[in-house]
């Protein structure tokens, strides 16, 4: 499965209620595999974004899906990356040859 890396910033909403965020982590966590996906990790970052979140999803459509209804909760604004792997990279980097 394609993975995408979800990098977040808190809200107002998210940060007066940070002490919340790790039972918002789980429910991320539930509405990935609701949406046939896996979330494989999450990490608090110093720096531009406060937080990424590091998921599988079978497609863009679900990913994006994904990062909607996470932003719609109203606590983190969203911007989500596809990822290639190392392995994938080398294939594409192949077909330029």
């Amino acid at each position: 499965m394609p993975t995408y890396l979800t990098l977040l910033n808190y809200t107002e909403q998210g940060i007066a209620t940070v002490e919340s965020s790790p039972n918002r982590i789980e429910a991320s966590k539930a509405l990935a595999e609701e949406l046939g996906g896996e979330f494989q990790d999450f990490y608090l970052t110093f720096g531009r974004f406060d937080g990424v979140a590091i998921v599988e999803f079978p497609d863009d459509e679900t990913a994006a899906e994904y990062a909607l209804r996470i932003g719609k909760g109203g606590n983190a604004q969203t911007e989500t990356l596809r990822a290639f792997s190392e392995g994938e990279f080398r294939e594409i980097a192949e077909r330029l040859a």
